[in-house]
């Protein structure tokens, strides 16, 4: 009985489709050339926004990857000074000079 439900189900739902879509083209406020060419406009706006938005998002992103490697390689600078340092302050407090492998 259930599989007699869902074909009747299936059924009414093309029925409700049909329809609706009848009643959408006897009912449209415009004729199917101007549907189509409105339809187009659209699509045309919609393709030149996502165009124009991708290109500043790509435009961020390659500022902020400068942004990153500029930061980077302030921080590998001083981390070098900074290991620098240590190996002087090694050597100072182990025997005052000799170049010993670290």
């Amino acid at each position: 009985m259930s599989e007699r439900d869902n074909s009747n189900s299936l059924v009414w739902f093309l029925a409700g489709l049909g329809a609706g879509a009848l009643l959408g083209v006897l009912y449209a406020p415009r004729s199917g050339r101007e549907t189509r060419q409105a339809l187009r406009e659209k699509a045309d706006e919609g393709r030149d926004y996502v165009i124009t938005r991708g290109r500043a998002a790509k435009e961020q992103a390659q500022q902020w990857a400068d942004k990153g490697r500029e930061a980077l390689g302030k921080h590998k600078e001083s981390l070098g000074t900074a290991i620098d340092a240590g190996v002087q302050a090694y050597r100072e407090a182990t025997g005052g000079g000799s170049k010993s492998k670290v």
